[in-house]
């Protein structure tokens, strides 16, 4: 990773922190719930991204170092709330896709910051099994 991108993390999750405690608590905010790799305890990240069908797809700003990406790969299992209800279903990085791309498919306020503030972009999809 370029070393102005090693330098994004801590500044943008520095500020993510605060604003995503607060978005959690927005009932039309879209969630991803994770459970924590090392707590096993629920973990709720606002996001952004757009139900395909029965796919949920987003992309990560920093890829694998993203904490939600850790627990994906401890275990995939996920939910995702949309438009107020809860959807489960399971969670597929696809380091081959092109996140760039996918970006343009996705919710434009939210695809803009994700290209500005993000580093080693990193495509998930969300098959949803219900």
């Amino acid at each position: 990773m370029p070393r102005h991108n090693e330098r994004k993390y801590p500044i943008v999750t520095a500020f993510q922190r605060p604003f995503n405690a607060v978005m959690r608590r927005l009932p039309t905010q879209t969630l991803l719930e994770t459970t924590g790799r090392t707590s096993g305890l629920p973990r709720r990240t606002p996001l952004g991204g757009r139900r395909v069908g029965d796919s949920f797809w987003l992309v990560s700003e920093f890829g694998e170092r993203s904490q939600y990406v850790r627990n994906i790969k401890a275990d995939p299992r996920v939910r995702v709330r949309l438009r107020g209800r809860w959807h489960h279903g399971v969670a597929h990085l696809l380091p081959d896709d092109d996140p760039i791309a996918r970006l343009r498919g996705l919710p434009r306020v939210n695809s803009v910051g994700v290209r500005a503030m993000g580093a080693g972009l990193l495509t998930v999809r969300v098959d949803l099994t219900d």
